[in-house]
């Protein structure tokens, strides 16, 4: 969801000889420059779940945290549960089709000393035309400061599709998913899952890691995880671990509304470097056609 890289991001890449993980940017955008926002990231808008656990396999990150999961069976068979949040999943990604919303990305590098050494940073509105179709808008986008890194397409593809993950029933057969337990989440009883694809396909993006599912609504609150594909041999790229926090919207669908990674990428030819990336999705609000009808009125037939 960011704009697509252009000619300059090619000539980088051969270059640096390195591609990117998935935050990084070229510098192929032209308006003016935005202060750096130093420090941590922020918390989770108030309303998310802030589960505690990154998944077992996803690799060791700042910010990981201590599992309190639960060996406490399901209250119904793990595959019911598994086809019931999946159909969920469709109905939340057709009703968030309905919604406008504001898209805001700033993708952070850190130096040793543990300061912002360079930024991208990017708003985008998610809207409708009168006529109800569907488009996007940037309304702010200044140059970036990132030097150590490159964005791909892949890290594009990621930001859009793989980190706000919906796992519907067409999804389902790609993956395979194992129980892990149950875990309290804020004010939430969740059940764990563990989420890897079953096979990698050229062109194709993928989530790997873990999933929380409120057991009353039976929807995706949370997510943690890296995105994954296949990656020619040549590709010196890497993904950070991330966690994707949902909120209840109209009492009944949990949409995305928080995105944050804190990861060091580890590159086969240069040094590591610590990421900070953070994603909100804001003013969600339900769109309603302008167009009005007016009062019917009685049109006589033409004479012959």
């Amino acid at each position: 969801m960011f704009g697509r890289p252009v000619g300059t991001v090619d000539m980088l890449l051969r270059s640096k000889g390195r591609g990117i993980a998935s935050a990084t940017m070229a510098a192929a955008f032209a308006l003016p420059l935005a202060a750096q926002v130093r420090g941590p990231l922020p918390p989770p808008p108030v309303g998310t779940v802030t589960a505690s656990a990154p998944p077992a396999q996803a690799s060791a990150g700042p910010r990981e945290r201590a599992s309190h999961i639960t060996n406490e069976p399901p209250a119904m068979p793990v595959d019911e549960i598994i086809q019931k949040f999946t159909q969920r999943e469709e109905e939340f990604r057709k009703e968030r089709d309905n919604f406008t919303y504001t898209q805001d990305v700033t993708f952070q590098t850190i130096d040793e000393d543990g300061q912002v050494d360079g930024e991208f940073r990017e708003v985008r509105d998610i809207l409708f035309t009168p006529d109800g179709k569907r488009f996007d808008k940037v309304t702010f986008a200044p140059v970036t400061t990132i030097r150590r890194l490159i964005m791909t397409q892949q890290d594009f593809d990621d930001i859009e599709k793989v980190w706000p993950l919906v796992m519907t029933p067409e999804e389902l057969p790609k993956y395979d998913v194992k129980y892990v337990g149950r875990e309290r989440v804020d004010e939430l009883n969740t059940y764990v899952f563990d989420i890897e694809p079953k096979r990698l396909e050229k062109g194709q993006r993928y989530f790997k890691g873990r999933v929380w599912v409120d057991d009353k609504d039976l929807q995706i609150v949370k997510t943690a995880g890296t995105s994954t594909g296949l990656l020619k041999k040549k590709d010196d790229q890497a993904f950070p671990h991330f966690e994707n926090y949902r909120e209840n919207i109209e009492g009944h669908y949990w949409f995305p509304t928080y995105t944050r990674a804190d990861d060091v990428l580890h590159f086969k030819y240069g040094d590591d470097i610590h990421v900070r990336i953070a994603v909100h999705y804001t003013n969600y609000k339900r769109f309603s056609s302008t167009i009005k009808i007016g009062k019917a009125t009685q049109i006589d037939p033409q004479k012959p």
